[in-house]
């Protein structure tokens, strides 16, 4: 059974930090490309953070460049986001994604598999 299960979302306050992970099971991830997205109360789904199958390249979204790390384990099945310097409009909820490759902007192309998503809330 495919599966992607995100984890580490919760209640931080502005300027704080966050680590998500997401952990793969029933495929082999390192196959495909990793990426984190959110999803803001009434807005589309957008592009965070993707890496590649190798881990060697990363793409971020303009707006969390500086902030958020993307980083994977391979040998674990396992891919990280670490946030710092958290923002309200960062509020969300974040899903992981795998999928064929990585835009420059942070999304992705040809998303196969998903997460059910956690939720940020960067609030005072």
């Amino acid at each position: 059974q495919v599966q992607l299960v995100e984890s580490g979302g919760g209640l931080v306050q502005p300027g704080g930090s966050l680590t998500l992970s997401c952990a793969a099971s029933g495929f082999t991830s390192d196959n495909y490309a990793i990426g984190w997205f959110r999803q803001a109360p009434g807005k589309e789904r957008e592009g965070v953070s993707c890496i590649n199958r190798r881990a060697r390249i990363t793409y971020s979204a303009d707006s969390v460049k500086g902030r958020f790390t993307i980083s994977r384990d391979n040998a674990k099945n396992t891919a990280s986001l670490q946030m710092s310097s958290l923002k309200p409009e960062d509020t969300a909820v974040y899903y992981c994604a795998a999928g064929r490759i990585c835009t420059a902007t942070g999304g992705m192309i040809g998303s196969d598999y998903w997460g059910p998503g956690t939720q940020v809330t960067v609030s005072s």
